[in-house]
This record gives structure tokens, C-alpha cells and sequence, in this order.
């Protein structure tokens, strides 16, 4: 008998490739976690590409921030410097600051890529900031998130310090001034003050070991910490679903949207180039911190207009509007001029970190959330995340005192006097109209709602009076209009009641209670105002 047999009775072999991933996923399982993951849906709002911007521009800056760790030199050991830049020919300067003239002007595309890492740097702080606030106002940070947003928050709070390191490790004479600043606000916390400056410093100021220790922290500690927090975050997201706001076919238990595989993934692989493109772009045509025209740092000088990055503005500010006050307390002088603001600017931050904490505190909501809110249906949350940003930016103008003194030809004492008055009226007047704002868009809603839409055409009645003709709104805008829920304040409790229940009733009626909100229409009103369009 033939051994041959038939072309249809013949199994085939698999190929090596199959054999290989068919041997991959019998020991990972990548074949159901794609299957489960790569057609998960996310949402689409423009507002969902901040968080997008953070990511690529954290990749950006690890990028970048490779290759320049190949050619920086993080000591400071004193060299002659002989490089291309004829104006500092011969001067001393620290090993770190002269390896930093060589990526600028002798390593081939160094000086784009020290501009790209440093604008990616602010454009990274500036975008998980805008990130942070948007889920700030629409309330992504209730139940299941809270934890997701403390891990942003963290990220933050991480990145103003790293951003801090990796300006300073050039050791330039602008850098310089804002380590002596740092040393001047250590000196200042009571008791072990001089003993942090010599541990941190290793000796004196300057020391010899500020750059190298910085250097450590700045491309190892930090950056580990901050990507796996970046991971985590990442995880969480796509493990409680992404949030979406309100609209037709939209549910606490759904998710409405396009699949992450793939036209998610085309979006974002598009987006992460088009943002490395604009970068790029904005490193190449606009100069950020060139290091030689400031020159190496040295302890008697100090750059004039010395403006630390954008994102420790806020802390400067806070140094330059507070009065000189010193007192002397059990033997030891406390100088209140810079230790309040050292205490203040930590403060300032951990305020909007434990918001969503102290929110939940207040409502006693325990329920999942996934429908994000409208800011203008939660006027008091606005009108706080509005007063803790324009005390954010009014110290961080006071950062720039003097700079405004001089552009604009004002008085540097009339400027810190006008910051420090609205460092305390200005939270308070921004919380005030933020809030009267919100219940004027909410009384604009409810009279569309009622009465329709506006469409500039204009009718006679018989009996001679001219109005406007009203035409109802979609089904869709009256649901995305009168969706969202309404809380009230927590009741009133007898007398022998705990203080910290009664101050939660306090809080609860200052937030939800009446003066805070604008009554959505009935369905009776939604019936009537229907018949008269």
C-alpha cells in the first residue's frame, strides 16, 4: 500500500512562528489577556489627551535624558575649560558645568536635545497640572479612584522635585543661586536646620558632592519611583474603566466609545509623535536656559532676574511676599520669613491632594462613580478648585516681583505689597464669583430646558407683541441637561450629637445645602414648557 495520501486527509505542520507563540502563551497567557484587553472601549474627549500629553512627555524626557547621561560628567572637581565657546576660554569651572558647554556646543545635537529634555521637563509639569485639575473639576476622583488619584498627585509632587535637581545639576551661576536659596530655607527649619545643610551638602556651602548626589537622585531614585507610579496609574485606569461624561446611551455600568485595538492604538501612536514633533519644534526655534551666558557658579555672585522654572515659581513667590519676621525661641531663632513658606508650599499642595478624601468624608457617598460631572452642577467644588488656583498664581506672579518692577516700570514694594493682600482677598473673591458663575450657567440651562433654544427669529402675535421663536432642544441635550444627580444636605442631628458629626452637617449644608444650587426642571415643568414652544 502507498504511504502517500491525500492533500485534505493531510494535517500540516505548524509553522516555527506558531509554535513559538503557541510555546509564549501556554506559559504567559497573552492570547486571552489580548483577546480581553485589546478591544476594551475608551471613551473620546479632547480632554482625555492631557493625560496622553503626561505620558509622552515623560517618555520624551527618559529619551533624552539617556542620552545626555552619556556625556555629562556630574562632578565637581575643578577644570580649566578649553572648549568651543571662546567667551569662558581658560575660566575655572566645575567638571559638570564644563561638560554641559560640550553637549552644547562639541556633541552633535546636544544642544537640541539638552532644549527638547528641558522644554519636555515644563511641558510635563504643566500638563499633569491641567490633567490633575480637569479630574478636579468634572469629580473623576470619587469611588473606585481615589487611590489613582493620590498616585497622580504623587507624580506631581515627584516632578516639581525633579524638575528642581535637574536644573541645578548644570552648576551654573543661576542654578547656584537657586541651591543657595535651598540652603537658606534648610538652615531655617528649627534645631537639626545645619545639620540637614551639611548632610545634603556634604560640608559647607557649595560642598563638593551637591551635584553628584543630585545627579544620583535625579536619574535613578526619582525617575524609578515616578514610572512605576506612571505604570500603576496606567493599570488602574484600565482596570476601573475610564470615566466618560453624561450623554445619551451613557450609564454608570457602560462605557461608550471607540476599541483600544486598534483604533485607539493608531490614535494615541499618532498623537505621541505629533506631540515629540511639537516639542522638538518649540526646542528648536526658542532658547531655554543657556547656561553660558550665566557662567559657572560662584558663592559671591548672583545672576541678576535669577527665575527658578515655572512650576517652583509658586515657591519663590511664597519666599518674596513674606515679611522678614524672625523671633527667638528657647535659645534658637526662628526665622519665620522663610520657614512659613517652607511649611506653606507643601501645605498648599497636600490641600488639593486630600480634597477627594475629605469630599467623600462630608457626603457619606459610598457608590462608584463612572459619569463624570458638568463643573457648573457642583458650584461650591468649583469655586474651591478656582480660589486654591488663583492663590497657586498669585504667588507664583510674586515669584517674578521684581521682573514685573522692571518691564513694566512699577514699584518692586507696591508689587509684593499688592501679592501679599491678594494671596488672602484673592481665594477668597475667586470662590465667591467662581460659585455665582456656576449657579448663573445652571439658571441658563434650566431656562433652556424649559423654554428652548434661541433662534434669533423673531415673531408679531396677533395682538401686536414681537418675541423671539423658542425651538426645543434635542432629546439628547435635555438628557445631557437634567442627568445629573442633585445631593442634599445631611439632616439635622439632635443636640447631644458628636462635635464631629455636627461639623459634618456643617460642611455638608455649606456644600449641598440651600444658595448652592439651581433646581433642575420637573418632568411636569418639561411637559408644560414643551406645549408653549
Amino acid at each position: 500500500m502507498s504511504d502517500s495520501t491525500t492533500g485534505a486527509g493531510r494535517q500540516q505542520a505548524p509553522a516555527a512562528g506558531e509554535r513559538v507563540a503557541g510555546w509564549v502563551d501556554g506559559r504567559l497567557g497573552i492570547y486571552g489577556l489580548g483577546r480581553k484587553y485589546l478591544r476594551k472601549v475608551f471613551p473620546d474627549h479632547w480632554s482625555f489627551l492631557l493625560g496622553e500629553v503626561c505620558l509622552y512627555t515623560f517618555i520624551i524626557l527618559i529619551l533624552t535624558g539617556v542620552y545626555l547621561t552619556l556625556f555629562f560628567h556630574p562632578s565637581m572637581n575643578e577644570v580649566e575649560y578649553h572648549g568651543s565657546y571662546v567667551p569662558l576660554s581658560g575660566v575655572r569651572m566645575s567638571e559638570a558645568y564644563s561638560s554641559t558647554l560640550d553637549i552644547s556646543f562639541d556633541v552633535r545635537g546636544g544642544l537640541l536635545i539638552r532644549q527638547i529634555h528641558h522644554w519636555a521637563a515644563l511641558i510635563f509639569v504643566a500638563a499633569m497640572f491641567v490633567h490633575m485639575m480637569r479630574h478636579f473639576f468634572t469629580g473623576s476622583f470619587r469611588k473606585p479612584r481615589e487611590l489613582n488619584w493620590v498616585f497622580g498627585w504623587l507624580l506631581l509632587f515627584l516632578a516639581l522635585f525633579e524638575g528642581l535637581l535637574g536644573y541645578s545639576l548644570p552648576d551654573d551661576l543661576l542654578s547656584g543661586a537657586g541651591m543657595r536659596l535651598i540652603e537658606g530655607m534648610t538652615l531655617s527649619v528649627p534645631i537639626v536646620g545645619t545639620y540637614l545643610v551639611f548632610f545634603l551638602f556634604g560640608g559647607e556651602f557649595p560642598g563638593d558632592d551637591i551635584v553628584a548626589r543630585f545627579y544620583s537622585i535625579h536619574v535613578l531614585l526619582l525617575p524609578g519611583i515616578m514610572a512605576a507610579l506612571a505604570v500603576t496609574h496606567l493599570i488602574l485606569v484600565v482596570y476601573h474603566k475610564h470615566t466618560q461624561f453624561p450623554g445619551p446611551g451613557k450609564t454608570e455600568r457602560n462605557v461608550v466609545g471607540p476599541p483600544f485595538f486598534p483604533v485607539y492604538v493608531a490614535k494615541a501612536g499618532g498623537f505621541f509623535f505629533l506631540v515629540f514633533g511639537v516639542v522638538t519644534v518649540i526646542a528648536a526655534i526658542a532658547s531655554i536656559n543657556p547656561v553660558w551666558v550665566y557662567g559657572p557658579y560662584r558663592p559671591d555672585q548672583v545672576s541678576t532676574g535669577a527665575q527658578p522654572d515655572w512650576y517652583l515659581g509658586f515657591a519663590e513667590g511664597l519666599v518674596r511676599v513674606m515679611p522678614g519676621w524672625e523671633i527667638t525661641f528657647g535659645g534658637h531663632t526662628l526665622v519665620l520669613g522663610v520657614l512659613i513658606p517652607l511649611i506653606a508650599f507643601p501645605l498648599w499642595l497636600i490641600l488639593i491632594g486630600v480634597y477627594p478624601f475629605i469630599e467623600s468624608w462630608i457626603t457619606g457617598d459610598r457608590r462608584e462613580h463612572h459619569l463624570l460631572d458638568r463643573p457648573r452642577n457642583r458650584p461650591v467644588r468649583t469655586a474651591l478648585g478656582a480660589a486654591w488656583l488663583t492663590g497657586f498664581f498669585v504667588a507664583l506672579g510674586a515669584g517674578g516681583n521684581d521682573i514685573l518692577a522692571t518691564h513694566f516700570h512699577l514699584s518692586v514694594n507696591t508689587i509684593t505689597w499688592f501679592a501679599r493682600i491678594a494671596l488672602v482677598v484673592g481665594p477668597v473673591l475667586a470662590f465667591i464669583v467662581t460659585k455665582r458663575i456656576c449657579l448663573g450657567l445652571q439658571l441658563r440651562d434650566r431656562d433652556k430646558v424649559l423654554h428652548g433654544r434661541e433662534t434669533g427669529r423673531i415673531k408679531r402675535l396677533p395682538h401686536g407683541e414681537y418675541v423671539e421663536v423658542h425651538e426645543p432642544l434635542p432629546e439628547g441635550e435635555l438628557f445631557r441637561l437634567t442627568q445629573h444627580e442633585e445631593p442634599a444636605a445631611l439632616e439635622a442631628l439632635p443636640e447631644d450629637e458628636g462635635v464631629r458629626r455636627r461639623v459634618r452637617v456643617a460642611l455638608s449644608r455649606w456644600m449641598y445645602g440651600e444658595g448652592t444650587r439651581i433646581p433642575k426642571p420637573q418632568r411636569e415643568e418639561l411637559e408644560s414648557g414643551s406645549s408653549r414652544h
